[in-house]
């Protein structure tokens, strides 16, 4: 069942409150860097909120990107309180859904696929 559209409303406001609050009030250096907010999605009971984030300037190895992810979803745990309670006052809600953070990994599976399309080695017939 697709969302309604209370909870759409709902996850663009949040996601416009969480994305503010990145770029002026959160001060946590585990936050630093481009930290990209690409969806919310609530529950239907408004219980929940699940946070998709991307970190745009991992560089270099493994190691360090799995370290940097690690980290910035334990800055935004450790916020979640201060989150819960803007959003709660920006959008005046009984309830302020429970924050979920996840790493969204929609552009690396992108190109995952385009690298693998271009391997096919396809070439269309008018050429």
């Amino acid at each position: 069942m697709g969302k309604g559209y209370r909870q759409g409303r709902l996850g663009e406001e949040i996601k416009k409150i969480l994305s503010q609050m990145l770029l002026k009030e959160l001060k946590d250096p585990r936050l630093e860097g481009m930290i990209s907010i690409t969806d919310v999605d609530v529950t239907g009971d408004n219980s929940y909120a699940t946070c998709y984030i991307t970190i745009l300037d991992l560089a270099g190895d493994e190691d360090r990107k799995a370290q940097k992810e690690k980290d910035v979803l334990e800055g935004l745990k450790s916020a979640e309180g201060k989150i819960r309670h803007k959003i709660g006052r920006e959008i005046k809600l009984r309830h302020v859904p429970e924050l979920l953070f996840k790493i969204d990994r929609s552009m690396e599976y992108g190109r995952h696929m385009d690298e693998v399309l271009k391997g096919l080695n396809i070439h269309d017939e008018e050429e």
